[in-house]
């Protein structure tokens, strides 16, 4: 290969799926899917089903060579089962032959998602006999279709359709059930092995699966993927890599479920659904493995964390936010995931051919003109395809690459805002324009690879120079500006198609007046809270300024500064607001608001707000805390709070409270002027005065948890043995105490990081609500 290249025969392409793109809901024949009934409104999509041959020549003109799509299951058998529906393998029919004449090769997926809602009247995929039909629809499908398509894909993501589907309920068919989303996985497995019998029974080519596939991982490694983990994460990862990843490839390709698995599943509804034969069934020698990739699962060891409904049997792990880039849907971009993932899949199963059927990323697109700029996934595709070489080049069996998607589609639960084609659809109109992403896409499939060099992207002044105008104009023109002279406007157009020019954030605001400066607003030093303070500076300025933001630091700290502020945000000298108020009760925050300027608090304000705000879950990690003393043996548990009118000892009394009901325990607290270690010592040796049986401490911050550990001493209390300490911030002496200081870890980096997007999000207009980012429990010596 070339320094950019692909092997010879790599094959390219893009992926679609029949719900997302075809409309036609009720055509020839066609009853609902599962995701007719759970989202009827929006079913008409791209119209590919009456566009099909405008949507083929797409293709071809984009020089495409494979078009993976999946048949849609009401569209064949209206009722699930039965005879099959001539019409509906009609349009199938069509398609492969315009695919045909094209050049294009077709991928055929059996099931993406749109389970007939008949079938799912009677029990859905919870239900044995589901698998069975969906045996016979393949061999139905197959007797039709199969002189023309020769690889065959069964399930696409089972996970989703599984544990979303039947376990969070936030996709179709909306059940809420961890005992029916492992029943659904189990018996999607075992579609998969009788319609892969029944494939190969009928002469099929190749046949396959497509798997949803995420390396698993803690925040720290996604930077350094070699990072040795803590015994807690390593069960944490390994726990969460067998429900994402092992449930199905164990199954697939071993026969075999791995061991982590069936306790959680006993635990969720028995095992009774598993009988003897089913995985000699599932494991059907597979000719191709289908695998989509977005992004990593990046978690960690969290012991106060109930499970995500979604990951039934996930207690104890924390799925976390990383500080990374990330795409429209807030997925963390990690190209190096993919290569991760492939040398993983080759190591452990060397034989097995594999590709890529999804990849591929939701952005807000640019529109100038008839031009859509969309410069982030061109990057996006770039970068994975950079991983996948490199896999490829390590001896990865990768046999092709296909985007996801062709078109802006239905994006599920999303409906029409996710925009993940390389072609722009207007669904008022059903028109197709072509991306900058689809003609950069073209040109790697012309040269089977990357380009050797990266272009220098033309800036705004270059495109100016080059029309002879100045930089506002070009702003005006790539912005759609009524102002400009159409003879003017063609000629920066001109320049703009010359250069390749992409609208960038400098050329937005000159026309929209935005500053692209917020004000980072420093209250009253909470108490504390320097840390926290320090990381807000160092992570919201670094994630601002990536995003082409100035950042402005300003100092509240009296009454003259806060008019002053008032007056700076009321002149529309900053586009936004990240403001970290006092502990205390404090009006700023309010007149900032009513500014119209958006505004974002770091922390709960102690007046209600309708400023959205980032915040740690006080109460629950508090109630960690005291859940632990309690599973220790702790019967007999004091707390320390520090004053008040502290939001956040509030919220941590709250917590420490509600633990102690719970176990049918009245608390003992005891009161501390403020938050230092002195105030800590003193309400320790009143509170242990007052009630000496005592066998542990809750205190409300570190600071007051150092204390305690002093009056512990003085009273000649050992600690742990006579009395257990837990303390609440992890600042850095907790770890350096004698004994070492058992805490709950504020995520400081985290809330940094979620403010930044908060203040993005409300600055794009999107709809905003406040964060609450879980606190995690650090066991160390004091108890």
């Amino acid at each position: 290969m070339s320094s950019a290249g692909f092997p010879e025969g790599f094959v390219w392409g893009v992926s679609t799926s029949a719900y997302q793109i075809e409309g036609a809901t009720s055509a020839d024949g066609r009853l609902p899917s599962i995701w007719d009934t759970f989202s009827a409104d929006r079913a008409e999509a791209c119209d590919h089903y009456h566009r099909y041959a405008e949507d083929v020549r797409l293709m071809k003109d984009l020089g495409m060579a494979a078009y993976r799509f999946s048949v849609s299951w009401a569209r064949v058998f209206p009722q699930g089962d039965g005879k099959p529906n001539a019409a509906g393998l009609d349009f199938y029919d069509r398609l492969l032959d315009e695919l045909g004449d094209a050049g294009i090769t077709p991928y055929a997926t059996l099931y993406h998602w749109d389970l007939p809602q008949a079938l799912e009247d009677r029990g859905g995929w919870p239900s044995r006999d589901t698998a069975r039909h969906f045996a016979d629809y393949a061999a139905a499908v197959h007797e039709r279709l199969g002189d023309r398509v020769d690889t065959w894909f069964t399930l696409n993501e089972p996970w989703v359709a599984a544990f979303l589907g039947y376990g969070s309920g936030s996709h179709a068919p909306g059940r809420t059930s961890a005992a029916e989303a492992f029943r659904s996985a189990h018996h999607m497995l075992l579609g998969h092995g009788l319609a892969t019998q029944a494939l190969r029974a009928a002469g099929a080519a190749r046949v396959g699966a497509v798997l949803n596939l995420s390396p698993v991982m803690t925040p720290a490694q996604v930077s350094d993927f070699d990072r040795p983990l803590s015994d807690e994460d390593a069960e944490a990862v390994r726990r969460i890599d067998a429900l994402a990843n092992r449930q199905f490839l164990e199954p697939m390709l071993r026969g075999s479920h791995p061991a982590e698995l069936l306790p959680i599943v006993e635990r969720n509804g028995g095992l009774g659904h598993v009988r003897d034969g089913d995985l000699q069934t599932i494991a059907q020698p597979l000719d191709l493995l289908g695998v989509n990739y977005y992004t990593p699962l990046v978690v960690q060891a969290q012991p106060s964390e109930l499970a995500d409904p979604a990951w039934p049997g996930s207690e104890g792990v924390l799925f976390c936010t990383v500080p990374t880039a990330v795409t429209a849907m807030g997925w963390p971009i990690v190209p190096g995931g993919l290569s991760l993932l492939l040398r993983r899949l080759s190591h452990d199963h060397p034989d097995l051919d594999l590709m890529i059927t999804e990849n591929g990323a939701d952005f807000v697109d640019v529109v100038t003109g008839d031009d859509i700029h969309d410069v982030e996934r061109i990057s996006f595709i770039e970068e994975h395809l950079r991983a996948l070489r490199a896999a490829v080049e390590e001896g990865a069996r990768v046999r092709g690459y296909l985007v996801w998607t062709l078109l802006d589609n239905l994006e599920w639960s999303d409906g029409y805002r996710r925009k993940f084609g390389l072609v722009h659809v207007d669904f008022a109109t059903q028109r197709r324009r072509p991306k900058d992403s689809a003609l950069w896409y073209r040109d790697v499939i012309r040269r089977n690879g990357l380009a050797e060099t990266r272009p220098r992207r033309p800036t705004l002044e270059t495109v100016a120079a080059r029309a002879g105008v100045s930089r506002a104009t070009v702003s005006r023109v790539v912005n759609g500006e009524s102002s400009v002279s159409p003879e003017v406007r063609a000629g920066v157009l001109r320049a703009v198609n010359e250069l390749g020019y992409v609208p960038n954030a400098a050329a937005r605001s000159l026309v929209t007046r935005r500053t692209n400066a917020i004000a980072l607003v420093l209250s009253v030093p909470r108490q504390g809270g320097d840390a926290l303070t320090a990381a807000v500076v160092q992570y919201v300025t670094s994630l601002l300024e990536g995003a082409g933001k100035q950042i402005t630091l300003m100092l509240a700290d009296t009454a003259e500064s806060h008019r002053r502020i008032v007056a700076h945000v009321e002149a529309r000298l900053v586009d936004g607001v990240v403001l970290l108020p006092p502990d205390r009760a404090d009006t700023l925050a309010e007149r900032l608001s009513r500014t119209g300027v958006p505004v974002v608090l770091l922390g709960k304000p102690a007046i209600a707000s309708l400023v959205p705000y980032v915040d740690v879950d006080n109460a629950a990690g508090a109630a960690a805390a005291t859940e632990h003393l309690l599973a220790l043996g702790r019967r007999r548990i004091g707390m320390v709070c520090g004053p008040m009118d502290l939001v956040t000892v509030q919220d941590r009394l709250a917590g420490h409270r509600a633990a102690l009901q719970k176990a049918g325990l009245t608390p003992h607290l005891a009161l501390a002027g403020d938050l230092t270690r002195a105030s800590g010592a003193a309400a320790t040796l009143r509170l242990l005065s007052d009630s000496p049986s005592l066998d542990a401490v809750f205190a409300a911050t570190d600071q007051l948890a150092i204390g305690v550990l002093r009056a512990a001493r003085e009273l000649g209390r050992r600690v742990p043995e006579d009395l257990a300490v837990v303390g609440f911030d992890d600042v850095d002496a907790a770890s350096a105490t004698t004994p070492g200081l058992t805490t709950v870890r504020v995520p400081v980096a985290d809330q940094a990081l979620a403010l930044a997007r908060l203040l993005l999000s409300r600055l794009e207009g999107r709809h905003t609500t406040s964060v609450v980012l879980p606190a995690r429990l650090v066991v160390r010596e004091s108890a």
